[in-house]
Parts: structure tokens; C-alpha cells; sequence
């Protein structure tokens, strides 16, 4: 079992930037594949990014609405995974959640994902 935490959300403008991270308790986290998803108010919780873990860095794979302003990343030796977020828009505000799976290789679908963050908060003002 793996546990997360998130934490780097917070209200920035439009245009700005943040970084989430996303950390993971366990001794095998480099086995687990991971993912972000976000949530805004009304909405169903959508796909972000996702990497594949390897042990020279994964493959990685994000939703079009994110593509080239996201960057998914991760570091197995402080089990943690980042999101950096650049050139964020209002329609970006969401609660944005960590998750992990075990199967194999960049997964987009929520009920791929076993394991949940509690989510961080992210908030774009026009």
C-alpha cells in the first residue's frame, strides 16, 4: 500500500505558474505508476498527466488542455512526484489529486489509479 500527500497548490494569477508535489510513503515507489488528475466544482474529475516510473526517468503522457504549459516529474530517491504548472488559465482552477497504480506503463483513466491523494487546492484569478 502507498500513501499521498500533496501539498504546493494556493491562488496565483492568470498567466502565473505553480508547482504541486506529490509524496509517497513506502520503500517501492519506484513500482508504482503515477498521475495527476484535477476537479472543479460541477465537474468530473479529469485526467492531467501521468509518468511512467523507470529507473532513468519515464515516459509521460498529458491531456490536451495542459499539453506544453504541464510538466510532469518525479524523483525516486525523495519519493515524490511534481507538477509544474506555467502559464495557468482561470479554467485551470480545480482541486488537483495525486494517484498511483500499479499496471503497467502511463495510465489516463481514473479507475486505473488504486491509490488517492486527499488533493491540493489550486485557484487562477482572471
Amino acid at each position: 500500500q502507498v500513501q499521498l500527500v500533496e501539498s504546493g497548490g494556493g491562488l496565483v494569477q492568470d498567466g502565473g505558474s505553480l508547482r504541486l508535489s506529490c509524496e509517497a510513503s513506502g520503500r517501492t515507489f519506484s513500482t508504482y505508476n503515477m498521475g495527476w488528475f484535477r476537479q472543479a466544482p460541477g465537474k468530473e474529475r479529469e485526467f492531467v498527466a501521468a509518468i511512467a516510473m523507470t529507473w532513468n526517468g519515464g515516459s509521460t503522457y498529458y491531456a490536451d488542455s495542459v499539453k506544453g504549459r504541464f510538466t510532469i516529474s518525479s524523483t525516486n530517491a525523495k519519493n515524490t512526484v511534481y507538477l509544474q504548472m506555467k502559464k495557468l488559465k482561470p479554467e485551470d482552477t480545480a482541486i488537483y489529486y495525486c494517484a498511483a497504480t500499479r499496471r503497467v506503463g502511463v495510465r489516463i483513466e481514473r479507475y486505473e489509479y488504486d491509490y488517492w491523494g486527499q488533493g491540493t487546492q489550486v485557484t487562477v484569478s482572471s
